[in-house]
């Protein structure tokens, strides 16, 4: 039985999802946030030595980092058939958006948020508009114009695209739901960007992703 080590408000969401349009048994061990730290609880570091989620348990296999836990899946539970064959291109797709979502895309987004919360965080009133013109700086300057070429990016594949690799959904889609759902979530990704929020509405519409909802308990992204 895999075993779902479920940090709330996390990337263990998509996982959850996954195995709910895999159809495949699982369990959840539920684990909570520090309310001021957000930080995942040290309960999650007897599971994994790093104290991240998403982990999953199978049997005597302990597997961490999504993208490594959502190709475990696929090859070892999802449709053999419907993988894409090495070496053609959609197995290039694939491994891309596999890898993309979390080495290209999201550490922007994770530095957004960051240079964000500079700006609110209590400090003494001196060092404030210098944090904040920092802050300011580095978001107009770069991080926003990176993620705005990403978000592009983006945009333009998903206006010729159902799915990441195409008319069927993949594992590639699971990967890549939680920095669009969040961007879309944190206002991120508005009106301008219809391909994208069409994308994201029209997965979390699925009946999995909704099961997957109410069993993974309150998340802020959908």
């Amino acid at each position: 039985m895999i075993t779902v080590h479920h940090l709330n408000n996390s990337r263990s969401q998509r996982i959850l999802w996954m195995l709910e349009e895999l159809e495949q048994p699982y369990e959840i061990k539920r684990y909570e946030r520090d309310s001021k730290t957000m930080l995942a609880p040290d309960s999650l570091r007897k599971v994994h030595p790093l104290g991240k989620s998403p982990v999953i348990t199978d049997g005597d296999l302990t597997i961490a980092e999504s993208g490594v836990i959502i190709d475990y899946l696929a090859h070892t539970y999802g449709d053999k058939a419907s993988l894409p064959s090495p070496g053609t291109q959609q197995w290039i797709d694939y491994n891309y958006w596999l890898h993309y979502a979390e080495g290209s895309l999201m550490p922007f987004l994770l530095m957004r948020l960051i240079f964000e919360k500079v700006k609110t965080s209590p400090m003494p009133f001196f060092a404030k508009p210098i944090a904040k013109g920092i802050a300011d700086k580095t978001g107009k300057q770069f991080i926003g114009p990176q993620i705005k070429n990403h978000l592009d990016f983006i945009e333009a594949h998903l206006g010729k695209n159902t799915w990441f690799l195409g008319d069927d959904i993949s594992a590639a889609d699971f990967q890549m739901s939680f920095p669009l759902e969040a961007s879309v979530a944190r206002g991120i990704v508005g009106p301008d960007r219809p391909n994208i929020r069409k994308y994201v509405k029209h997965y979390q519409e699925r009946a999995a992703y909704q099961r997957a909802l109410e069993k993974g308990g309150k998340y802020d992204f959908a």
